[in-house]
């Protein structure tokens, strides 16, 4: 991550920090995170809002302190414009991988980076 330009860097780590089981819980730390106007397409195929993500999330995989927590790795990300940016990568859960894509915007000079879009691609066992 040290290669990346600050934006990507600090999206990549609020990415970690929404995959944090304590993050996952707190409907407080999950708010500073995610966009008013946030939206998802999860793995499953289910369209997720703002509301719906914040009520859900403490209940969702990864959540559990003690259960699976989800491994992230083959980070790229690009600064599409300035206060934008993409970023892609893999995960691992219990076993099950996908293959996710977010956009994460900055807005206002004291703002903070928040996932804008999540998208998440379920992968077969064997897929490289």
């Amino acid at each position: 991550m040290s290669q990346q330009p600050d934006e990507v860097r600090e999206a990549i780590e609020g990415e970690l920090r929404l995959m944090d089981p304590s993050v996952r819980r707190s409907r407080s730390l999950a708010l500073q995170l995610l966009d008013p106007d946030f939206i998802e397409v999860g793995a499953s195929g289910r369209r997720w809002t703002y509301d719906e993500m914040l009520a859900a999330l403490p209940e969702m995989d990864g959540a559990a302190e003690s259960g699976p927590r989800y491994e992230a790795s083959k980070f790229t990300g690009v600064l599409l414009a300035p206060g934008l940016v993409h970023l892609t990568y893999e995960t691992t859960l219990d076993g099950s991988r996908a293959r996710r894509s977010s956009l994460w915007r900055k807005q206002g000079a004291n703002a903070t980076w928040q996932m804008y879009y999540h998208q998440a691609t379920p992968l077969p066992p064997a897929t490289v």
